[in-house]
């Protein structure tokens, strides 16, 4: 006979308010709607959607799924959904043109090691485990009658007021059919599983109030949305593989140690907030100290032993910092190395003939062939003779010459 051990939520005011303010960008329908659903000790269940168009999870990820772990912690049943169909589909959202389409083949084989990444933010096992589910469990038993059926429940003029849409229009840049498909592919999974909620990041609002609108016309149940802040460059785009300048929860403590410390200052404050457990109380006077002067640096090594221990471990942050002190302070970078602010986008070649550091086009090919540049922060080795600036890096050009690159 089985002993079932009931839940026990945890209605703490406190608790619930920080979960439903820090680091959330927005709540649907409203703050309200959900704290009342909370402190009544309502046992929710919610999700996070991530579609394996890349081989690892990134910071990009970890932020969501932090939330996530949250109301997990509060005793809530959550799921990570792995969007093994709408993957093969591509969602547009931030998109100037159509990604492209993955096969069934590739999906699988990027999610292999999800789960266990995500494992560092959520717990699968213990008395309140996360569910992992797959939504080509349901999306890939729809015929052509069930899809025009959920077609009929979104018009054209919803689609055209997303920004990526409206945008492509004004580029006359296609948009394609597949693509108005998404966001009711994706609604289509808060049905399929019955959910109270959705978390995401604040770029997925348009789907995930799409799956609110189909809950209410399918099962006349009101859906909550929690979307999160996100992490953005000093360009303003979002940290993720498509703008080459994420965070993989895979790497090494040494190179997520190094990428974290080649971010602008301006991330500083907003990275503790979504990405780390340090009290906002703690953060607030962080900022203080930065805007009275206080070197940016020193924090800048206390949020990337945050990450790295939470994505680690804490003895493994510790080593990476002091790998990372050891290349800075003991010789290897002098600290009076030459520092220039330009724009993203631009060649690495270029920047660096320009400034006298290399010679010629014919100069910067011996170096790349010979493995003598590389990046001062991860000491990655620069094989791509096209390389372009894209977040703030120091490149070490043979053995003297340095040069820091800020992206303005």
């Amino acid at each position: 006979m089985f002993n079932f051990k009931k839940i026990q939520v945890n209605t703490d005011e406190k608790e619930i308010e920080k979960v439903l303010s820090r680091g959330v960008e927005a709540l649907f329908p409203n703050k309200d709607f959900l704290k009342r659903k909370m402190m009544r000790g309502e046992r929710l269940t919610l999700y996070l959607g991530v579609d394996p168009t890349g081989p690892t999870l990134h910071l990009g990820h970890a932020i969501p799924l932090k939330k996530l772990g949250e109301f997990q912690k509060l005793g809530h049943q959550i799921i990570l959904l792995i969007g093994d169909f709408t993957a093969m589909i591509g969602d547009p959202s931030d998109k100037a043109a159509a990604r492209k389409k993955l096969t069934r083949e590739q999906v699988l084989d990027n999610c292999k090691k999800y789960k266990e990444q995500a494992s560092s933010l959520i717990s699968f096992n213990g008395p309140n485990p996360a569910l992992l589910k797959f939504n080509s469990t349901w999306l890939a038993k729809m015929n052509f009658a069930d899809v025009l059926e959920l077609a009929s429940l979104m018009t054209v003029d919803q689609m055209l007021k997303r920004d990526m849409f409206y945008r492509r229009t004004q580029e006359n840049k296609p948009i394609y059919i597949h693509e108005f498909m998404y966001p009711l592919m994706q609604g289509y999974d808060s049905v399929a599983m019955d959910v109270d909620g959705e978390i995401g990041g604040n770029d997925q609002t348009f789907n995930m109030l799409a799956g609110r609108d189909l809950m209410k016309a399918l099962k006349d149940k009101e859906k909550f949305v929690v979307a999160t802040k996100l992490l953005t460059d000093s360009s303003g785009k979002k940290m993720g593989k498509t703008e080459g300048n994420m965070v993989s929860l895979d790497q090494s403590p040494e190179d997520m140690f190094g990428k974290i410390m080649s971010w602008a200052d301006n991330l500083i404050v907003p990275g503790f907030e979504i990405a780390t457990d340090i009290s906002m109380e703690e953060i607030e006077s962080i900022k203080k100290s930065m805007e009275s002067g206080s070197n940016p640096k020193d924090f800048k090594v206390k949020l990337a032993k945050e990450i790295v221990s939470k994505m680690h471990n804490p003895n493994a942050a510790e080593s990476a910092f002091s790998a990372f002190e050891k290349t800075f302070s003991k010789g290897e970078v002098p600290d009076d190395i030459k520092e220039i602010s330009i724009a993203a986008g631009l060649s690495i070649r270029d920047l660096l003939i320009g400034e006298g550091l290399v010679s010629s086009n014919a100069d910067w090919k011996r170096l790349i062939d010979g493995n003598a540049v590389s990046v001062v922060e991860t000491g990655e080795i620069v094989k791509d003779l096209q390389i372009k600036t894209d977040i703030n890096k120091t490149f070490r050009i043979g053995k003297k010459r340095f040069i820091k690159i800020n992206i303005i």
